[in-house]
């Protein structure tokens, strides 16, 4: 049998896979600067005060055919597929700090290498790619983007939720006239709020996600993709307390149009659902814990943007000592 911190950094966990925000899909080529999915269960649950690491990896693999168009990179292409991969290293602060009387926390998404490959055929010459009609692919690994974000989290009997904000900043990596590249260019800002559930004697977790994203221009090509509105749920069954199956979605709308000379389409405002599944393990290695999830998605009506299949894989490990000693469980005896 595990010790008992194991099993709350198995709850806890789940907190630092909403905390990664990096490159998705909507406005400009059809991304978003928000990673939708990012959250799931315990989204609302803060854990003790320490220091946490979470390494994603996330895999995305998805289309746009039928003729229809995207604006990428400064290019205008059509029957766009793309396979994408990135790797977001998260760590977490949470201080003693109180505030309101919640949790203070902090959180830094460092840029690393990620590998887009992306084949479309283009609609306006490229110095890059060649004429008109021409059918190119573009595989490139290059740096995603800094992410810095700060919440508030409450807890109250079975409801733990937070507040927060998240900001982008480009990494400077961006090249115009590339299909392939891991940053966008493109600052913004993500105020969001999460809510979480969790029922000891059940062993159940009900936690949903909301958030705007608020995007700033690309300079490189005169961009201004819209505001943003996602939203994810996630409903999680503890089997035993290292172990977790459940149900994961997220839904995203744009709500307000793109506009500047790079906005060749006009408005182009996306709209895409999803849904899907999660496992979670949590073991120990030296006593330490160490929290496994894999997260699964399958997008459907999507509009503007393209739709395919997004997945997850998450490892977490507290970094504070005290995090590694036994402390109260989350989870009742019968587990």
């Amino acid at each position: 049998m595990q010790s008992r911190s194991s099993a709350l950094f198995g709850v806890c966990v789940s907190l630092m896979c909403s905390l990664v925000v990096s490159n998705a899909r909507a406005a400009e080529g059809g991304f978003g600067v928000y990673l939708l999915g990012a959250r799931g269960p315990g989204a609302g649950f803060t854990p003790p005060s320490g220091v946490y690491f979470e390494d994603d990896t996330y895999f995305y693999s998805g289309k746009i055919g039928g003729g229809r168009a995207l604006p990428t990179g400064g290019l205008l292409v059509a029957n766009v597929s793309a396979q994408s991969w990135f790797n977001l290293p998260t760590t977490l602060w949470v201080t003693p700090a109180k505030i309101l009387g919640g949790d203070l926390a902090f959180s830094a998404t460092i840029p690393t290498f990620g590998a887009p490959r992306v084949n479309a055929n283009l609609l306006v010459n490229s110095p890059r790619f060649g004429p008109v009609g021409l059918n190119v692919t573009d595989d490139n690994t290059n740096l995603s983007d800094f992410q810095l974000g700060s919440f508030i989290g409450w807890h109250s009997g079975n409801f733990h939720w937070q507040l927060g904000v998240s900001g982008i900043i480009p990494s400077g990596s961006y090249v115009a006239g590339q299909l392939s590249n891991a940053s966008l260019n493109r600052p913004a800002v993500d105020a969001f709020g999460t809510l979480t559930w969790l029922d000891p004697t059940l062993g159940l977790d009900l936690s949903v996600a909301a958030g705007f994203t608020f995007n700033q221009r690309n300079t490189a090509t005169d961009y201004q993709s819209g505001n943003e509105f996602h939203l994810e749920w996630a409903a999680t069954k503890y089997l035993t307390k290292e172990f977790t199956i459940g149900l994961v979605g997220y839904y995203y709308q744009q709500l307000t149009a793109d506009t500047g000379t790079g906005a060749m389409l006009g408005a182009f405002e996306g709209q895409v659902v999803a849904l899907g599944g999660s496992i979670g393990y949590t073991f120990e290695v030296n006593k330490i814990p160490l929290a496994t999830r894999i997260k699964v998605y399958r997008e459907f009506s999507a509009v503007n943007r393209m739709e395919g299949t997004a997945g997850y894989f998450s490892i977490s490990v507290p970094l504070s000592a005290a995090m590694a000693q036994p402390m109260p469980s989350p989870m009742k005896a019968k587990y």
